[in-house]
């Protein structure tokens, strides 16, 4: 359910008994209670919704309490209240979706050493913390691959909304997977600010089909409709990112990126079910396990070229081509 304290909840749960081990107060619930932190909707079609996904998919499969906020404004202070409500909740785990909760995770985790904390797409460990990582950079890089070895044009796009570090670390993928496939091909590359605005989206893509981008990678949430107008209007293709876009929208879609973070928070609360929930560490989740990490593509792409990117997917597995998560050079800027 998603949680919305009330002033005297916050009394009533700060007077709760605390257990004096988390192995002692996990083992103690036959269904532990598990909370989860979303700063956007969870609706969005996108990140926040994955993650949403995973949620209910550890409730049901693994018979967990859930509680959830939702719509929490991407600043540290006010996620990290967030957390602390949900802290209070008594949940044996709290688990924050996305990498803008870092620090506010940090932070909180701090004040509650007996709960457990995740953040998923996160890069923060401590004695009660852990992050759980869906690689999207790998399937981002096969995605500027294709994008390379398919552009008519020699020009492709990528868009993005605020700068957290799984974004950048995508961006920099999908770059260096365009340079891989050929050095040649430009890239136009936007952060707008803004991951749930279609006006803003729209607006971006228009100005990158005009720059002469024909496919258009886009990292986006709600604000993906937008950009999906874009494509249309001005026939360049899409690829999308976190799920099959290209089985739900064939028509702009040529791929999908899919990075299904709610895999992440899946696995995190089948640890803690099973005992085995991690501390100090970091979960790394990528092309080895296709149900979480994977390229799709739509029927529009042709056997040789999913050929090429099924051997590129084998060589990024086995070490034989590395995924680079840095980059530097010009962005495309917000139209006015």
């Amino acid at each position: 359910m998603r949680f919305k304290p009330s002033r005297r909840d916050l009394l009533v749960l700060s007077g709760g008994i605390v257990c004096s081990a988390i192995s002692q107060r996990t083992k103690a619930q036959t269904k532990p209670k598990v909370a989860a932190l979303f700063a956007g909707r969870i609706d969005d079609s996108g990140f926040m919704e994955a993650g949403y996904r995973g949620l209910m998919a550890a409730r049901d499969k693994l018979g967990v309490e859930v509680v959830w906020q939702d719509q929490i404004k991407p600043e540290r202070d006010l996620l990290a209240a967030a957390l602390r409500d949900l802290a209070k909740t008594g949940a044996a785990m709290v688990i924050a979706h996305g990498g803008q909760n870092n620090e506010a995770a940090k932070l909180v985790a701090a004040e509650f050493p007996q709960t457990r904390f995740v953040v998923t797409q996160g890069n923060v460990t401590t004695t009660n913390l852990a992050s759980y990582e869906v690689l999207q950079e790998e399937s981002a890089f096969l995605a500027g691959a294709l994008a390379a070895w398919m552009t008519k044009t020699g020009v492709v796009g990528h868009m993005s909304g605020i700068r957290v570090v799984p974004g950048l670390k995508g961006r920099a993928a999908y770059a260096n997977g365009v340079a891989y496939a050929n050095p040649a091909v430009r890239l136009l590359t936007n952060f707008s600010g803004h991951q749930d605005d279609n006006a803003l989206s729209k607006r971006v893509a228009s100005a990158m089909i005009a720059a002469k981008a024909d496919i258009i990678f886009t990292m986006l949430n709600a604000g993906r409709a937008g950009a999906i107008d874009a494509c249309r209007e001005g026939g360049a293709k899409q690829i999308g990112n976190v799920r099959d876009w290209a089985a739900a929208i064939p028509d702009v879609f040529v791929a999908s990126a899919v990075a299904d973070s709610g895999i992440a928070l899946l696995r995190a609360v089948e640890d803690l079910v099973s005992g085995a929930a991690k501390t100090n560490a970091i979960e790394k989740i990528g092309l080895n396990r296709p149900d979480a990490v994977r390229l799709t593509m739509a029927a529009a792409v042709d056997d040789d070229l999913r050929r090429k990117i099924e051997a590129l997917a084998t060589d990024i597995q086995s070490g034989k081509v590395d995924v680079s998560t840095t980059w530097s050079g010009e962005e495309f800027p917000n139209p006015a």
